[in-house]
């Protein structure tokens, strides 16, 4: 043997060694540690958070990009699927054991050229294990070989149906869209056992280069690529050429495309909010398969919820139909219109220019901030907010002027419960999710409450201070020595001194009657109000003021439902609560929710209150709605701040309560009208949404349903109706601001007419 020959052998048999000892050297988990044999048995793909309604409906899901995938079974996928991307990506996966050696020759003599030699196995191991490509050459030489090492364990460990099965639930398609049934729900609004050949091969062409070879973007380089995927099936002897030739001469149809995001599904406010409290749950729990804290984005939780899907559809609608009507009547206001609402408050207009992300962008590139404010001031193409179906429009106007559009959109909150369990039925926390993310439903979305707040200064005064409905209160401005404050704040109320029945006072919301009931109180009245509304449930520490009897304080929609709840209830409070149980991705209960009833008033007084909040729906602030919606009892309450800024309007039957709230994020931009008050502006919300759901029998909702009287309780003679006020019955109920005792006209006190009775 020459020498030559004896130096080829020993470098051929030493380099050999090399890399086996390479290799075993990366099996040992010198270069990163490899998947342990349980892990290849039981692969932990990145699996997506779902949401269901009460009813088992999927409401959307809380995932990473790769964690928006929908697992399918083998026999769910169609075999148009598995045909193409056999043909495709590895025309020879049933034959190797997870390396392709003719593919790895093919690809070192030719450079890569015709392919990377990369198995369907391969690519899996990279999915799942391995993660991006490395950028440099060694590492791409490891990553390789630890490709091949991982290939061959799966090979080892699972079936080719298996392999390409957990291969199509986690490849990436185009739009950031993970697994096929994903990809043929987004695509072709389809199931992956429905796709037909011409559709499989569009969404197999994709694996290659998803960006490029996306039909939504680049519908030339789509086409081109399902074409060469259509070849390859013939050649692999799944297609006819006739049969190939006739397909590659039809168009791509992504008419039905529809990927899904966060603002679609049910309840996108509620779900937000929701995703909040689930991030919290997950960190303080922790998951025995990985012995880390629960990631909502990729341990697959199933989250079942309290929300009736028929309810948020009828709450949905409830506040779209009433928004667009004020919203008309806001933006014929002449101040909107000329803009005056905007001159004592260019500040704030300033400071949502400056956090927009145009002018941080152009912050960026250089522009100094006179070039920045002029390009705000210059009219560009643009979409914007509409009341339309399509929630959106095509205009042209300056970046400045959509600021100001935008901020002069009414907005809502509207919350649907069943007080008896707490659990909420609908949530809906503003016009549109995808433009208007802020919630103003949540706990911590705080606005004043106005005349709201009454019920519970009336419960008081009867709990505690021994009031009675009949009682008679003067309807005079009161003086408060101890905070040198009188209440209201205006002298000149537009009803007579009085007195009033104190029931005629809350069924008109007369703020003089509120005022005399927190005097009456004695000094320490506005610290023990203070006090009753934490007893009652409310989490919000409010300022013991005289004018907390006019609602001279903030709070949420949330609170002042959960405060609400002590009336039909008989006098518990019932917290809300949104989550019925959380189980992990097998289906184990992880946890479940309820809420406890506390006992917060005594059930004479809740009954009472109860008959005595009918008076504002059947003769007051919001009269003839019983009537209308022809309920054999309700009681309800009106709220409106101080120049409209807020309005709202709570009320419940003995089975459901509900209450919503209409204003501006802006305060100052406000309905104007004398009648912008919330037995105007947000009741009919309240109104339209029983209506709807009281027609749906599925609902088991019923118009003959009393409230629970006590047994105890006797018939009171002084609760006699006759002795109310005579009220002119044309005038509809106006509720007085928080602050002033002449915000709305009011009723005419002069007409000589009997108002209905409420008891």
């Amino acid at each position: 043997m020459s020498k030559a020959v004896r130096i080829f052998w020993i470098l051929l048999f030493t380099g050999l060694l090399a890399f086996i000892g390479f290799i075993a050297l990366i099996a040992s988990g010198a270069f990163g540690q490899l998947p342990s044999l349980h892990e290849l048995e039981n692969p932990s793909l990145v699996l997506a958070s779902e949401v269901y309604a009460a009813d088992g409906t999927s409401m959307g899901k809380y995932y990473t990009a790769k964690g928006n995938r929908l697992d399918v079974q083998y026999k769910d996928i169609s075999p148009n699927v598995i045909h193409a991307l056999v043909s495709t990506e590895d025309e020879r996966f049933y034959e190797h054991s997870g390396v392709d050696g003719k593919a790895v020759l093919r690809a070192i003599l030719k450079f890569g050229r015709d392919g990377g030699g990369s198995t369907i196995t391969q690519q899996l191991a990279l999915n799942m294990f391995n993660g991006e490509r490395s950028h440099h050459r060694l590492g791409r030489i490891i990553q390789k070989l630890k490709e091949w090492i991982i290939a061959i364990e799966l090979e080892r460990n699972f079936t080719k149906e298996e392999i390409i099965t957990l291969y199509l639930n986690d490849v990436s398609f185009s739009d950031n869209v993970y697994g096929i049934r994903g990809a043929a729900r987004t695509f072709f609004h389809k199931e992956p056992d429905s796709l037909s050949v011409d559709e499989a091969a569009v969404l197999v062409g994709m694996v290659n280069n998803p960006s490029f070879f996306n039909p939504r973007t680049n519908i030339k380089a789509a086409t081109e690529r399902r074409n060469v995927v259509l070849n390859r099936m013939v050649t692999n002897h799944w297609l006819s050429d006739p049969e190939a030739l006739e397909l590659k001469a039809k168009p791509i149809d992504i008419s039905h495309y529809r990927k899904a995001d966060e603002n679609n599904g049910i309840a996108p406010y509620f779900r937000d909010q929701l995703r909040s409290d689930l991030r919290k749950w997950c960190k303080e729990h922790t998951n025995p398969e990985t012995g880390k804290p629960y990631s909502l984005y990729t341990d697959g939780l199933k989250i079942y919820t309290t929300i009736d899907p028929k309810m948020q559809q009828y709450a949905d609608s409830s506040v779209a139909r009433q928004m667009p009507i004020l919203q008309k009547e806001l933006d014929a206001q002449k101040n909107i219109r000329d803009g005056a609402v905007w001159a004592d408050h260019k500040n704030i207009l300033e400071a949502a220019m400056r956090s927009t992300e145009r002018w941080q962008n152009e912050e960026d590139e250089g522009l100094s901030e006179a070039a920045i404010r002029n390009t705000f001031n210059t009219p560009v193409k643009m979409r914007v907010f509409a009341w339309n179906a399509a929630r959106e429009k095509d205009t042209v106007m300056t970046p400045l002027d959509s600021i100001k559009y935008h901020r002069q959109m009414l907005q809502a909150g509207f919350m649907v419960m069943d007080p008896f369990t707490g659990a909420i039925k609908a949530w809906v926390g503003g016009i549109d999710f995808r433009t208007y993310k802020f919630d103003h439903v949540n706990i911590n979305t705080k606005r004043q409450v106005g005349s709201s707040i009454k019920p519970f200064l009336y419960g008081l005064a009867i709990e505690d201070f021994g009031f009675r409905p009949m009682d008679t209160c003067p309807a005079i401005q009161q003086y408060f020595p101890e905070y040198n404050a009188y209440v209201p704040a205006k002298g000149g109320s537009h009803w007579s001194p009085g007195p009033y029945p104190m029931a005629f006072g809350l069924g008109w919301s007369i703020n003089e009657v509120a005022a005399y009931l927190m005097k009456s109180m004695g000094p320490k009245g506005p610290q023990r109000f203070a006090e009753f509304l934490k007893q009652i449930g409310i989490p919000t520490s409010v300022q013991p003021y005289p004018s907390l009897a006019l609602g001279a304080c903030e709070l949420s929609l949330f609170e002042m439902l959960d405060g609400y709840t002590m009336f039909p209830t008989g006098g518990f409070n019932v917290q809300p609560f949104y989550i019925a149980r959380i189980e992990d991705k097998h289906g184990n209960v992880l946890a479940n929710f309820s809420s406890t009833p506390k006992e917060v008033l005594n059930q004479h007084t809740a009954y009472t209150m109860v008959r005595m909040m009918q008076g504002p729906v059947d003769f007051g602030t919001a009269k003839g709605l019983r009537e209308r919606l022809g309920l054999a009892e309700m009681g309800g309450k009106t709220g409106t701040t101080n120049d409209n800024s807020d309005c709202w309007f709570i009320g419940y039957t003995p089975q459901l309560l509900a209450g919503g709230w209409v204003g501006c994020d802006d305060r100052f931009i406000r309905l104007e009208s004398r009648s912008a008050d919330g037995g105007h502006v947000t009741r009919p919300i309240w109104e339209t949404f029983f209506a709807k759901a009281l027609a749906d029998k599925t609902l088991g909702l019923r118009r003959d349903l009393r409230f629970a009287k006590p047994d105890s309780l006797t018939p009171n003679s002084s609760m006699d109706y006759s002795k109310f006020p005579n009220v002119d019955p044309g005038a509809e109920g106006v509720d007085q601001g928080n602050g002033s005792a002449d915000a709305y006209g009011g009723a005419d006190t002069t007409k000589k007419q009997k108002p209905a009775n409420p008891y």
